[in-house]
């Protein structure tokens, strides 16, 4: 079938993924701006997703926008972004994507049991959210930032994903200011904890957590979000305030360790040392860290010669690989400046 045959969903669809020269095709980043509400908040909503639409064409990401503000037309049909988002993430299951980024930005609710994000039309619970994104690819970054979204942690939590929402709580029901301050970090390079010339999404988040916290101390105001990362697996996430520089200084009451460390290995934008490695060596890389993220959580408990011992396998193995993705890259670059001449 050719594209002038498509039915107008499916052109939608060839539209929207469309993969511009020079992007990452192995990546997605879909931002959706929910219900309004206020006219106040459609304007902020739409800034924060040009934010990310700023960041996502620094960092070369196809973009995908759902819930635009619409002109002021009353005889239109109400759109279901419900469905349009359902569909579009359908679709990705097909497209082997490395990474896929949901960013939800707006209004949330929770009765106790059920936790929806509101939309234009009917609305989708994290329920409906987990079964969607479910092999939409390798990794899932869903980034909730509306009111009462802390419940999607438990659903959305799994494997190789990791789950950002702006409360802690689905009782927190009041207008979120997270999502101003993410979309303000999320590429700013003055939040480079670890000073390796990269913003992670741990970085990011830290970061807004702490103008989050600023906003309200700043007005005398109680806090009425407190966002949490979740990116182990367990369903539990951990406050900003936990971390001290990108290390968490906290644990929870029965010792299950912290998050952020697979956060502190995200980048919307990687940067052309990490842009080197492929998929393979980057699994390579996120595993040895991961085994040096836990040598020294362990260090207590052995000598400075056991660490030391343990400490240098892992630190050569890191040196090795990235001086490989270098020659590597390095060789292709040479290759395909001969094939020029």
């Amino acid at each position: 079938m050719t594209i002038a045959k498509l039915p107008a969903v499916g052109l939608l669809l060839v539209w929207l993924f469309a993969v511009p020269a020079g992007a990452d095709e192995n990546r997605r980043l879909i931002v959706v701006t929910g219900a309004p509400g206020l006219p106040e908040y459609e304007a902020m909503f739409d800034e924060w997703a040009g934010q990310w639409k700023l960041a996502a064409e620094k960092a070369q990401v196809p973009f995908v926008r759902i819930g635009a503000p619409r002109p002021n037309k009353p005889d239109d049909p109400e759109p279901n972004d419900r469905d349009r988002v359902r569909d579009l993430l359908t679709e990705l299951k097909d497209a082997g994507l490395a990474e896929l980024w949901l960013v939800l930005i707006g209004h949330g609710t929770f009765d106790g049991e059920t936790a929806k994000y509101n939309l234009r039309g009917p609305d989708f619970s994290a329920k409906e959210l987990s079964q969607w994104i479910d092999s939409a690819a390798e990794r899932t970054i869903v980034i909730n930032c509306a009111s009462s979204s802390a419940p999607f942690i438990n659903r959305l939590a799994g494997t190789n994903r990791i789950v950002v929402t702006s409360t802690s709580s689905g009782f927190e029901s009041n207008f979120s200011r997270f999502g101003q301050y993410l979309a303000e970090s999320i590429s700013a390079a003055d939040i480079d904890l670890d000073k390796d010339r990269q913003v992670s999404l741990l970085e990011a988040f830290i970061a807004a957590t702490s103008r989050t916290n600023e906003f309200y101390s700043s007005r005398a105001r109680l806090a009425t979000e407190h966002a949490v990362i979740e990116d182990n697996g367990d369903g539990r996430g951990t406050p900003g305030d936990w971390f001290r520089g990108i290390r968490a200084v906290k644990q929870s009451e029965d010792g299950t360790p912290a998050d952020g460390l697979r956060a502190n290995q995200v980048f919307l934008d990687p940067g052309p040392e990490i842009v080197k490695l492929t998929s393979a060596v980057r699994a390579q890389r996120d595993e040895l860290e991961q085994q040096l993220e836990q040598l020294r959580q362990s260090k207590d408990s052995m000598s400075d010669e056991q660490y030391l011992q343990r400490l240098e396998p892992i630190l050569i193995q890191l040196a090795e690989l990235y001086r490989d993705a270098s020659d590597a890259s390095d060789a292709s670059a040479d290759g395909a400046g001969a094939s020029a001449k």
